[in-house]
């Protein structure tokens, strides 16, 4: 049985969020992930299967090494959902700097 996890979900944990943004730049065995973090290897191996059960990451075996990279198309997808909303709060933000830089009324 495959289980899908929810990508925001897996997104919620910090830990997961510093994973994804070392394997951004190039892809890493579990071991070489996890000697960049303070936790036991096994809770580094499960952050990783929750990564790779929502889509976040790919697996690519080499011999007896499996390296971890980012899934581009899920990013895409997470980043695709996210756009309105950063749009959004741009809109906001930019409409409440406009407000603060006009002059007080006396």
């Amino acid at each position: 049985m495959i289980v899908r996890r929810d990508v925001f979900q897996a997104l919620a944990d910090p830990t997961r969020r510093a994973i994804l943004l070392l394997l951004a730049t190039q892809a890493m065995t579990a071991g070489a992930i996890a000697s960049n973090f303070d936790s036991a290897r096994p809770t580094i191996s499960k952050h990783l299967q929750i990564l790779n059960e929502c889509g976040l990451l790919a697996q690519d075996q080499k011999g007896r090494e499996i390296y971890y990279q980012t899934s581009a198309e899920k990013m895409k997808e997470v980043a695709d959902f996210l756009e309105p909303f950063r749009q959004m709060w741009d809109n906001r933000f930019n409409k409440l700097e406009a407000l603060m830089k006009q002059p007080k009324n006396k």
